[in-house]
Formats: C-alpha cells, sequence, structure tokens
C-alpha cells in the first residue's frame, strides 16, 4: 500500500494555516498586558488585602455582575478553548452538553449551597465538612486532595493547552512562554488577592467572549452552510486505509454521523445520555457547587441576593460556549481536514507531534488561518486571558485551602493574622515551581481530545465528594463516621478503575495499530462507559455513607446549627468554639491611636512593602473581633421580597433555557 505510506499533509484551499503573529499582533498582546497589571493595580489600592476576608473573600463586598464574571471565566480555562474546540472537531457537538448542564448546576450552587456555606460561615470547603460533621480527618484530607488535584489536573492541562496555542501561533519556547505567564499570574494573585482575581477576570469575560465570537463571525462557515460541509469532509489518509486494509474500521477518519447530536443512544462511546445525566451530574455538582475554586467566587458576593444574581448571570454565559468554542472545531475540522483530522500517527506527529491525533489544534489553527492582523493577537489575548484567569483562581483558592485548613489547623494553630497572609502567599510561589516542574510530564501525557480525558479522571475522582456534601446538606442523619468511610470507598472505588485504564493507555489500538488490550478488560472497561462507572462510585459512597451513619451515633446538635437545609434558619448561637474561628476569619483590623503611631514609625522602604504585599501596620487584638450582631450580619441569608421574587423569575427563566437547549440539540 504505497499509496499510504506516501501519504502528506495537504495544503487546506479555504485558508491559510502557516500565519503567524506579527507586529501588530505582539503589539495588541503587549497592549493587553498592560492593561491587565493596570486593573490589578487598581484592585490592590481599592481592596483591603490586609486581612483573611479581605486577602481570601474580597471583603465580601462584591456586586452579582461582577462574580458572575469570575464564576464563567473561572471555569472558561484555556482547556476550554483546545479542548471543547478539539471534541468538536473530532466528535461534533457532544461536549457542549457539559455546558448547558452547568448552566443548570450552577444554580445549584446560588439557590441550595450558598445559603449553606454563608450561614455556616465558612471560607473553604473543608472547613465546612469540619462545622457538618466534626473532626479533623475530613477537614484535612479533603484539603491535601484538592491541592493534589489542583496541581496535577488543573494547572497542568492549563499549561498544556497554553503552551499548544503558543507553539501553534509563535513558534516560542514552550517552557518560557509558560514560566512568563505564570509569574505574571502569580504576581497579580500575591498581590492583590481575590479582589484582584474578579477584576482581572471581569476585564477577561468581555475579552474572551468578544474575541471568541469574532472568531466564530468571521469563520463564515456556521449555520446553514456548515452541517452538509462536515459530512462531505473526509482525509486524503482515509480512502487509502479503507481502499488498502480490511481490517480498519468502515469508517475511520470519517465525520460521525450523530455530530450534531449533543445526547446520544445509550451505548454512544462518548456520550451516552443516561450515563451523562446520571454520572455526569455527581461530578459536575462537585465541580459548581462543592470546589473551592468556584465557591470562593459566590462567598466574595456582598449578599446571598448578589450570589444568586451572579449565578444566574453565569449560567446564561454558558450559553455561549456552545457556538463560539465547540462549533469552530468543527469549522476548523472542515477548513484543515488534513491536519485537524489526521488519522496516521506518523502524520500527525509532523503536525502537532501528538501521534494520538491533532484534534487539539483545531482553535488555534482556525485563529492563525482565519483572522487578519491584529485580530490574531486579540485572540492570542483571549488565550492567555483564559490562562491567567485559570490560573489566577487556582493560585488564590489553593491559598486559601492551604492557609486555613492546613496551616492554622494543622501546623500552627496559634498563627497571626499576618503570618497567615504571608503563608498565603508564599504558598502561591510554591504553586508556581510546581506548576513549572509539571509542565514536561504534561507534555508527554498529550491525548486527542483534551476535554474528555479532563472529565474522565474528574468522573473517576469527584463523585465521592458530590455525594458527601448533598448527604451532608439534606439528611441530618448523616455522621462523620459515615462521611468519611463513605468517601473512602468511593475513592477506593474509583482510583482502581482510573489505575487500570492508563496502565493500559499505551496499548490502545488506532486506525493504523489494533487494540492490544486483553479481552477482559473489554468486558469490564471499555464496555462500561466511565459515566456509568461514576454512577458506581457515587451510590457506593452514598450506600457505604448510610450503612455507617445508622449503626453509629447521631451527630451531635451543635454539628447541624445553620449547616443543613433544614437547619439554616436557626438563631441560637453555636454552642462549640468555631463561632470564634469564624470572627478569626473575618477579622478585621481597626486602627487605633498606638497603630498611627507605628505606621508613622516605619521606613518608606518597609511601608512600601507593606502595601504591595497587603500588610496592616498592626496585628489584629482581641478587641478586633466582630460582635455577635456582626456575626449575625454577616451570616445572614435574608433577601429584599422583590428581589427575591425577581431572582425566581429568573431562575425559572435560566433553567428553561437549559432544557430546551438539550431538547433542540439532544
Amino acid at each position: 500500500c504505497s499509496e499510504m505510506t506516501e501519504t502528506t499533509v495537504t495544503a487546506p484551499v479555504f485558508a491559510t494555516s502557516g500565519a503567524k503573529l506579527d507586529t501588530w499582533d505582539v503589539v495588541t498582546i503587549v497592549l493587553y498586558f498592560v492593561f491587565v497589571i493596570a486593573v490589578g493595580l487598581f484592585a490592590m489600592c481599592r481592596a483591603n488585602r490586609g486581612t483573611i476576608s479581605g486577602y481570601f473573600l474580597a471583603g465580601r463586598t462584591m456586586l452579582w455582575f461582577p462574580v458572575g464574571a469570575s464564576l464563567f471565566v473561572s471555569n472558561i480555562g484555556s482547556e476550554h478553548f483546545i479542548g471543547l474546540a478539539g471534541s468538536g472537531a473530532a466528535i461534533g457537538i457532544a461536549t457542549g452538553a457539559w455546558e448547558v448542564n452547568a448552566l443548570i448546576l450552577i444554580q445549584l450552587l446560588g439557590f441550595v449551597f450558598a445559603p449553606i456555606y454563608i450561614t455556616s460561615g465558612v471560607v473553604t470547603m473543608p472547613e465546612y465538612l469540619s462545622k457538618r460533621f466534626g473532626g479533623r480527618r475530613l477537614r484535612v484530607f479533603m484539603a491535601v486532595l484538592s491541592l493534589l488535584l489542583y496541581i496535577f489536573t488543573k494547572v497542568s492541562v492549563n499549561l498544556y493547552s497554553g503552551g499548544l496555542f503558543i507553539q501553534q501561533s509563535l513558534g516560542w519556547n514552550i517552557y518560557l512562554s509558560m514560566i512568563g505567564l505564570i509569574l505574571i499570574t502569580a504576581l497579580l494573585t500575591i498581590t492583590g488577592g481575590l479582589a484582584a482575581v474578579i477584576y482581572t477576570d471581569t476585564l477577561q469575560a468581555v475579552l474572551m467572549i468578544s474575541g471568541a465570537t469574532a472568531l466564530t463571525v468571521l469563520s463564515e462557515l456556521v449555520g446553514i452552510l456548515l452541517k452538509p460541509r462536515h459530512f462531505k469532509l473526509v482525509t486524503n489518509m482515509t480512502f487509502s486505509l479503507n481502499s488498502c486494509f480490511s481490517r480498519f474500521p468502515e469508517r475511520c477518519g470519517y465525520p460521525l454521523n450523530d455530530s450534531f447530536v449533543m445526547l446520544r443512544e445509550p451505548t454512544d462511546p462518548n456520550v451516552p445520555w443516561p450515563g451523562f445525566i446520571f454520572g455526569q451530574t455527581p461530578a459536575s455538582i462537585w465541580y459548581w457547587c462543592a470546589d473551592q475554586v468556584i465557591v470562593q467566587r459566590a462567598l466574595a458576593a456582598k449578599s446571598l441576593s448578589h450570589a444568586q444574581g451572579a449565578t444566574i448571570f453565569a449560567g446564561l454565559l454558558k450559553i455561549l460556549p456552545l457556538f463560539i468554542m465547540v462549533m469552530p472545531g468543527l469549522i476548523s475540522r472542515i477548513l484543515y481536514t488534513d491536519e485537524v483530522a489526521c488519522v496516521d500517527p506518523a502524520v500527525c506527529y509532523s503536525v502537532c507531534q501528538s501521534e494520538s491525533g491533532c484534534s487539539n489544534i483545531a482553535f488555534p489553527r482556525l485563529v492563525l488561518g482565519v483572522m487578519p492582523t491584529g485580530a490574531r493577537g486579540l485572540m492570542m489575548s483571549v488565550m492567555i486571558a483564559a490562562l491567567m484567569s485559570d490560573l489566577d483562581s487556582i493560585f488564590n483558592s489553593s491559598s486559601t485551602i492551604f492557609t486555613i485548613d492546613i496551616w492554622k489547623r494543622a501546623i500552627r494553630p496559634k498563627c497571626s493574622v499576618r503570618e497567615m497572609m504571608l503563608v498565603g502567599r508564599v504558598w502561591v510561589l510554591v504553586m508556581v515551581g510546581l506548576s513549572i516542574a509539571w509542565v514536561p510530564v504534561m507534555l508527554l501525557l498529550q491525548d486527542g481530545q483534551l476535554f474528555l480525558t479532563i472529565q474522565e479522571i474528574s468522573g473517576y475522582l469527584s463523585p465521592p465528594i458530590a455525594a458527601i456534601f448533598l448527604l451532608g446538606v439534606f439528611w441530618t442523619r448523616c455522621n462523620e463516621q459515615g462521611a468519611f468511610w463513605g468517601m473512602m470507598a468511593g475513592f477506593v472505588v474509583g482510583i482502581v478503575r482510573m489505575i487500570i485504564v492508563f496502565s493500559f493507555q499505551s496499548q490502545a489500538g488506532n486506525c493504523l495499530v489494533p487494540d492490544q488490550r486483553p479481552q477482559w478488560y473489554h468486558d469490564f472497561i471499555t464496555k462500561i462507559n466511565f459515566m456509568y462507572y461514576a454512577i458506581i462510585i457515587f451510590m457506593t459512597t452514598i450506600i457505604v455513607a448510610i450503612i455507617v451513619s445508622l449503626f453509629t451515633e447521631k451527630p451531635s446538635k451543635y454539628l447541624l446549627h445553620r449547616s443543613t437545609w433544614w437547619t439554616r434558619h436557626w438563631t441560637s448561637p453555636r454552642t462549640d468554639n468555631l463561632e470564634e474561628e469564624l470572627a478569626m476569619t473575618i477579622l478585621e483590623e481597626k486602627p487605633t491611636t498606638e497603630s498611627i503611631v507605628v505606621e508613622e514609625s516605619r521606613s518608606k522602604m518597609r511601608r512600601a512593602y507593606d502595601w504591595f504585599c497587603g500588610f496592616s501596620a498592626t496585628e489584629g487584638t482581641e478587641g478586633d473581633i466582630p460582635t455577635q450582631e456582626e456575626l449575625r450580619k454577616i451570616t445572614s441569608i435574608h433577601q429584599d421580597p422583590r428581589a427575591k421574587r425577581l431572582l425566581q423569575v429568573l431562575l425559572v427563566a435560566v433553567i428553561s433555557a437549559g432544557v430546551y437547549m438539550f431538547g433542540y440539540f439532544g
């Protein structure tokens, strides 16, 4: 079959793929960085960064619009542009189901979980587990697991996807590019805290949406022109494969027949509708309702009404990714079929340095080939914005978890406020070092469909967390023993499958190499989609937690105080010492006459350093601890009746839009 071995990548006839960024594109990128740094400095000057609440929760003063934009941008990272477009090119619009599902599930955060988090007065998700169930092991385990997940999945995926775009567009050294982006992001996070993160996220949300929308419009292949053309396009290699080798699948290299269907048949290997609804949903509940990165933004809102308005706004924004991220992937496959849809491992490696496929380059190929000078720089800025927004969210949230749940809880319980501020910033630097070290590993683990790989890993690890949070909020009988052993059982079931899957990954076949994995693997692993397995993990966790809870003592009444859906309106004070911890958490440092003297006696260099890091001149004192009245105000979920009715109407409208999209595209 010499025809096959001599096949080369042909130049696309619709657009140019060899375009690079020119001077005006670089100018656009530089202006973007200057603007972002200016916004961060503005946040540094305006925000209160000298307290736990000020640095980690933006002082709980943010309005619904910036919080909603930050919720959206914190989710939409560079891996979404790369992953959603790549999966769109490979399997069609199926991955858009995650975005529509998020439109609905994020409302659970605003209208179910956020009221509980506010009334219980928590800052981190491990802290909620401690208040709801008591003990230390759940809190510490959750904190350590969250940090490991951030380092080895979220950060690494962002670095790979951002590096892929930079490599395709600039040809720069990937390590130097990533180090520069990480350092700028860390600088904003270290100095500005969550307020700077939310302000810059708002800017980046506008930039992402406008840039991606412009790309979709400029592609000129949306709507009625896209669908019939998509099914007719196959690579040159496809014809060679089907004519030379009878062992290859008949449709190898062809677009899927159900490319424009979102939720597919129960036996579909990508997005089976029963598996997605009942298996993927628990994983999504963890992400949208119990992940520190997302929840921390909602808790920064000035009131429950603003938090709910933010989730509604973010839900409306989640309508867009299907059209401005997934659809461009299909467009890119049409324009650059031989590159984006390559099937020969040798050809794929020459195109994108990956033998498993090049669908992940769909978005950068489209940007470089379709957009004019200047606009390419804008889209490069969009990708940088996506990368930075995800990284600053992860850095800030991991800093919060490490400082409050590990440093103060397990290492130095009597540490000062200033020490906690310093430790939080130092941990960001540690995250930077670990992230940079993980880049070469991530380059070796790249796959043809980045987005589905992320979801598969999440499907193995997150259902137990979602199950315990749901039980904690809705079932008052669930105790610490049940929660801990239920979570352990779920993680064991998930980790066993994950180890098996990735151990045999190197033996998986493709269009040129037959699958070498054993038959038992196909019987017990391949035939059971990871979404169906997520159902098993979720139910295992719930069953074990219920059984253990019923055979052990009931949780103490004080543990239920304003920490469940049924007890969120309790007005009596909590009877354990966690009220004092809440006071410490939201402590605001009030300057006294002595502090003014201390402030004036410091050198200019010291004052500049303290301003840059957000330190106050003095430490908090017992007299600074808020009164019970101030605590009640901070943990209040009171809403104006008119605002509450308006939010309920908008909630129904947003959920209806999500259901309609599932029905229309399903």
